[in-house]
């Protein structure tokens, strides 16, 4: 669900993340119905067992970079964020509320903790099963050392079945495909499975054998002077860094094209990368085995990216 952030505390130790209660619905540690967040101690469980995020996965997140104090892309997550909920039949989250309850995470972690990149989670539950009030809740944690690596080295991937037609969405709207929910348990599983076989990320082929997405981040395959992605009516989550590395792109002279491709298509570009919000952008060094060489443009592609995360 996470993209790069560190779990768990050593007793004794100085905690390494930040917790905002968006709705004061946590358990005993804000005031139930508050108008405002509040910043609540990160050692005191936060959620009810009844809550449905934690029993059945039923709310949407967003994964945001904080850099230095600011957090980018707030607009980008913010739209996503609402179209999750809505496609969930979610109560439409406050969104003035959410961006005051970022800017006071980011405030605490910066004055707390102080490092220079976190990735900031805002979370959005149905709820309580007893009460049916909708929680939410923000944590900021430092990014890990692995975010870092793939940042620096790349990293070596694996294809994987997503296990559906591209045309779920048309046929069953109720799969969710597009909206970023905490379902992401198929996803932490297919890592798992890379991890074990010795790759360190997947990307993920529909049955057509057409290519969709990674697990927590967006495919870029670069050829000539155009940079390709997989359309979104293939069954996969818009992109927030996707979206904002194609308007550079542009703008710097680039063309850029949503197209199915296939796994043949990825081999044969001069370069494959996947991004996301926190990680900004990992090179694929290889696929399944086969050696992918940076290309003479990779420097240029992995400045845009960075640009489209702290932009």
């Amino acid at each position: 669900m996470a993209e790069g952030t560190q779990h768990g505390e050593l007793a004794g130790t100085r905690p390494s993340v930040v917790v905002v209660d968006v709705l004061g619905s946590g358990s005993g540690q804000g005031n139930p119905g508050a108008l405002e967040p509040a910043v609540v101690d990160p050692a005191v469980p936060l959620i009810y067992a009844d809550d449905l995020a934690a029993v059945r996965g039923d709310g949407v997140f967003e994964t945001l970079m904080l850099r230095d104090g600011q957090v980018h892309k707030l607009e980008r997550h913010s739209q996503r964020f609402l179209n999750s909920a809505a496609m969930l039949n979610l109560p439409e989250p406050d969104i003035e509320l959410w961006h005051r309850a970022t800017t006071l995470a980011a405030e605490a972690f910066s004055a707390d903790i102080g490092a220079d990149e976190a990735a900031l989670r805002w979370v959005y539950s149905r709820g309580r099963e007893s009460t049916g009030r909708p929680s939410g809740w923000i944590t900021v944690a430092p990014i890990s050392p692995e975010v870092e690596a793939a940042r620096a080295e790349g990293v070596d991937v694996m294809t994987a079945e997503r296990g559906f037609r591209i045309d779920l969405s048309q046929r069953s709207p109720w799969a969710l495909v597009g909206a970023k929910t905490l379902s992401y348990a198929a996803n932490m599983a297919a890592l798992r499975a890379a991890k074990v076989q010795g790759f360190s990320d997947v990307i993920f082929i529909s049955d057509e054998g057409q290519v969709l997405e990674g697990p927590t981040s967006s495919v870029i395959a670069v050829k000539g002077n155009t940079l390709l992605t997989p359309p979104t009516d293939a069954g996969i989550l818009p992109g927030t860094t996707q979206a904002a590395l194609f308007q550079i792109a542009q703008q710097q002279g680039w063309a850029t094209e949503q197209k199915s491709l296939t796994l043949k298509d990825l081999l044969d570009s001069d370069g494959v990368w996947l991004v996301s919000s926190v990680r900004a952008y990992a090179r694929v060094k290889s696929i399944d085995g086969h050696k992918m060489e940076p290309p003479a443009c990779a420097g240029q592609i992995e400045a845009m990216a960075w640009q489209a995360v702290t932009s």
